[in-house]
């Protein structure tokens, strides 16, 4: 189960982001060594989108 660092990004981070960097070995646990993660490789080609904690208020 991811903590509840990596489930409560601060303002102005991604929560994707967050996720991936703070709870990385259970996100990426189903990759093989050396594979890029589908949803990572995916939000640095096609940004941010509406994941930014904050944004917009």
């Amino acid at each position: 189960m991811a903590s509840k660092q990596a489930l409560n990004p601060p303002r102005g981070e991604c929560t994707q982001c967050w996720l991936h960097a703070y709870d990385s070995r259970e996100q990426h646990k189903h990759l093989k060594p050396r594979e890029d993660c589908p949803a990572c490789v995916d939000h640095m080609l096609n940004g941010h989108g509406n994941m930014i904690v904050g944004a917009g208020r």
